[in-house]
């Protein structure tokens, strides 16, 4: 590992950036130096901005993928290097925000009954019934359930650590899962070909777990564009519908700001026929 590499890690780990988005940012700035075939710090400003217009008018990367290659490469020139370069500031895609894809109740569980193996059962239940991010899923330990309380202790991966309510059925799966391995940390522990999952010395793989929801998901025959994501935004529009107050779910998901989490009121049926009704009556007397 190069010197400028580990510096802009170790800036990103003070920032507290999680490790998939220094990842991410890495990436970013290796291709930007692999493009050039020099190391990025021998870059000038002028080939930075053709770059960026390489991306932007012959790749025509999608404004979320520019967002993160804009925000990793800014982050390596600001922070590491320390350069102000005027381009820096004008690199700023705009977002359009979609409204997520969210599940049903019916449609979670047909999902979830169309898996095969306990593990996953177990992983992809609990995403659900806990609203978490599927890193988080995947990263938790067997120290993080606390059955006496009946919370999970969820080591945020975009913001800071957190308890949820855990359900009584998901504690049941749980520890029938765990008796299948009895790892002594990982809740879904890995596993290396010829060897028990109770040696494993790194949890399950993210993209183990997407792949497996992807086939379920065409199995159960819902046409919908969910991903394992979209676990976490039923279970938040559930609970809205539920009665469950915004400010608790936001506290539940980790959000920061109640404004990402006021996206749910846009979701949730019930909401939408309340409003309805209640124009219905605002409009009754008037005349045309």
């Amino acid at each position: 590992m190069t010197h400028l590499r580990q510096r802009m890690i170790e800036d990103m780990q003070l920032r507290g950036l999680s490790e998939g988005t220094q990842q991410q940012y890495v990436g970013a700035v290796r291709r930007l130096a692999e493009h050039y075939a020099k190391p990025p710090d021998q870059i000038s400003e002028e080939e930075l901005r053709q770059y960026l217009l390489y991306l932007i008018n012959d790749r025509q990367l999608s404004k979320s993928t520019l967002g993160v290659v804009l925000c990793g490469i800014k982050f390596f020139y600001q922070y590491t290097l320390k350069r102000e370069w005027p381009t820096l500031g004008l690199t700023r895609p705009r977002y359009k925000r979609k409204l997520p894809v969210v599940l049903s109740t019916v449609e979670v569980r047909q999902i979830l009954g169309c898996l095969r193996t306990l593990r996953y059962q177990a992983c992809l239940g609990t995403i659900y019934s806990c609203g978490l991010r599927l890193a988080e899923g995947v990263h938790l330990r067997v120290s993080d359930i606390d059955s006496d309380r009946m919370v999970v202790y969820v080591r945020g991966q975009k913001s800071r650590d957190r308890h949820v309510p855990l359900p009584t059925r998901t504690l049941t799966v749980l520890r029938q899962y765990w008796s299948t391995h009895r790892h002594s940390v990982w809740l879904f522990p890995g596993q290396m070909p010829g060897s028990p999952r109770s040696t494993a010395i790194k949890p399950m793989t993210v993209r183990g777990v997407q792949q497996t929801f992807k086939m379920a998901l065409q199995e159960s025959g819902i046409q919908k564009q969910a991903t394992v994501h979209s676990l976490r935004h039923s279970y938040a529009t559930h609970l809205l519908e539920a009665g469950v107050s915004l400010r608790v779910i936001q506290i539940y998901l980790g959000h920061i700001s109640p404004q990402t989490t006021a996206i749910y009121t846009h979701l949730t049926s019930e909401i939408e026929n309340q409003a309805a009704e209640t124009i219905n009556q605002v409009m009754e007397d008037l005349k045309w």
